[in-house]
């Protein structure tokens, strides 16, 4: 999956007095567009198979629907219904461009997602050696990045979250699902989210804390507004035992 190549929504003006244009690319245009649709279009036989409780097999019906006139993807080229994965079977595998990208995991409509149906799914996507999973129950989509590395336990993260009927602006779902379209996963636009989300995780930031850079100019202002001039491996002690929580500095 490349780089995003050009997807935040701005207003230019091509000349002084030139009629305005928006600089979004068509295909996020477009995205948005099959977006926005399908979120008015599934809110009402969604809300009607929550409330009857409907089975898993239904809500897979539309979810299916819901992936390819919202998301973009093709039914026959992009999903794979009960994707085989060493015996076991993921309720859909999706390909970008003939590659591999993800799994998804649906549960009945009316059913709270949880860490269970995350483990279960996070399972595939380790054996696989995929990176993104998706839990959904055709009301909530959940998007989760996997990391899986030999020798180390596996880590999963929930990057975004999104509630088709929750109280939320439709603008704000679109830009959810955006990540989730086919051709802003294409694009990369959920890798970049990630990296923007892990690097200002809590662990990330407890790690910046304790760079040499950091402790020398928290070192230089304590300095300057008190006199007291610390050795940086006192301040790295005290950021450790005092500051930051324990569960952020295990690695």
């Amino acid at each position: 999956m490349s780089q995003d190549d050009g997807t935040t929504a701005t207003i230019a003006n091509t000349a002084p007095e030139a009629t305005k244009k928006s600089s979004v690319p068509r295909w996020e245009q477009d995205a948005r567009e099959s977006i926005k649709g399908a979120i008015r279009k599934f809110a009402k036989p969604l809300q009607d198979i929550v409330s009857r409780d409907a089975n898993e097999g239904d809500t897979r019906l539309l979810v299916t629907d819901f992936l390819c006139s919202g998301l973009g993807y093709d039914k026959f080229e992009d999903l794979t219904t009960e994707f085989a994965v060493r015996g076991e079977f993921a309720d859909y595998g999706v390909r970008i461009e003939k590659q591999l990208a993800a799994f998804i995991e649906v549960k009945r409509a009316a059913q709270k997602l949880n860490v269970r149906h995350l483990r279960q799914v996070e399972t595939y996507a380790v054996k696989e050696g995929l990176e993104w999973i998706m839990l959904t129950n055709g009301q909530t989509w959940q998007a989760y990045h996997v990391y899986a590395k030999t020798g180390q336990q596996v880590a999963t993260h929930l990057a975004l979250e999104v509630d088709i009927l929750g109280d939320e602006p439709i603008g704000k779902k679109v830009d959810s699902f955006l990540f989730l379209h086919r051709d802003g996963f294409k694009r990369g636009l959920i890798d970049d989210l990630w990296k923007r989300k892990a690097a200002t995780a809590p662990t990330s930031l407890a790690d910046v804390l304790l760079t040499d850079s950091v402790l020398d100019a928290v070192r230089k202002e304590i300095r300057r507004s008190s006199g007291y001039n610390p050795e940086p491996e006192e301040l790295a002690r005290i950021i450790r035992n005092e500051v930051v929580r324990p569960d952020l500095l295990l690695k």
